[in-house]
């Protein structure tokens, strides 16, 4: 497993990182507990997770119980901000909820220290300094390494790193936004911002539900039981006409390199700078094992102008 910088942070992350979203939800503790030790044992280090995953803290609870002392291994990661109740209250960016959201996420995940904490989406109705300032106090009284933002604008990024480093802050190493063969409106000022002001990149969604793995064909009976079959939301979103003609030549491109379009998906996030780990989720362990062979096709130049031709031209 290569393993690589977060950013220009001094935190290591694996390349395939393991995206903890389907625990305490789409399966059960058994099921979460035979994918977390796999994803060990292939060498995967970065977890990542989120105290609403799970339906609102079944994920930290379920890797908690797990985890045990096995925590030192990995570099666990969680987030905020989203809503934990209907009420409203429980949700943001404020100092009030980032210190109770906190400790709350600790107690599930059974830990005393986060080693990424990340802002799942910016919160309009609090200061970005008053955001850094709390996050900064987490670090510097250890229960948190490292802290990262997930959903924010490029601007919102650069004033961060701005009050960070004015304000002799802990800045956001990392930021985690959705990222694909299909979807790569990053590229415009999202990465460009990361690359500027060191954050690593961790892509979501990068398989875009399901469609670049080459299981769904067009015109054909959809998988049993698979997430675009199921939800319709996320079917609605992507599979459209534009989609399926970009998966269908991206499949025959991988094939015809002697590769799978899995391994493209992967592959071609991983070439593409300032992505540090890429994350996906499993429901089993030979979806890990996938997952970590498709990182390993180093693609050449040639490689990426014709997968630039293919995902430009539709």
């Amino acid at each position: 497993m290569e393993i690589r910088n977060l950013g220009r942070s001094g935190l290591r992350v694996s390349a395939i990182g393991l995206g903890c979203n389907n625990f305490g939800a789409r399966i059960d503790d058994d099921a979460a507990k035979l994918v977390i030790h796999k994803a060990m044992d292939l060498g995967i280090t970065l977890f990542d997770t989120a105290d609403v995953y799970g339906e609102r803290g079944g994920s930290e609870i379920t890797m908690g119980k797990i985890l045990g002392a096995d925590r030192k291994r990995i570099v666990l990661a969680s987030k905020f901000c989203m809503p934990m109740d209907d009420s409203g209250a429980k949700q943001g960016a404020s100092r009030k909820y980032i210190m109770a959201a906190v400790e709350d996420s600790l107690k599930r995940l059974q830990t005393d220290y986060l080693d990424l904490y990340q802002v799942h989406r910016f919160d309009p109705l609090t200061p970005i300094e008053e955001t850094m300032r709390a996050l900064d106090d987490l670090v510097k009284s250890g229960k948190v390494r490292y802290v990262g933002c997930s959903n924010w604008a490029s601007w919102q990024m650069t004033e961060a790193a701005w009050i960070s480093r004015t304000g002799g802050l802990s800045p956001f190493v990392s930021c985690q936004d959705e990222y694909s063969l299909v979807v790569r409106g990053a590229e415009k000022e999202l990465m460009p911002a990361a690359r500027h002001l060191g954050m690593g990149l961790l892509p979501y969604f990068p398989l875009a539900s399901g469609l670049l793995t080459g299981k769904y064909r067009r015109n054909a009976p959809m998988p049993e039981g698979a997430r675009l079959t199921k939800t319709e939301r996320l079917a609605e979103r992507y599979l459209t006409d534009r989609n399926w003609q970009i998966s269908e030549k991206l499949i025959d491109y991988a094939e015809s390199q002697g590769h799978t379009a899995l391994e493209l998906a992967f592959s071609w996030l991983l070439s593409q700078a300032p992505v540090s780990s890429v994350i996906a989720g499993a429901t089993r362990p030979e979806q890990l094992e996938q997952n970590v062979k498709a990182g390993g096709w180093k693609l050449s130049a040639d490689d990426l102008a014709a997968i630039d031709q293919i995902t430009t031209a539709a």
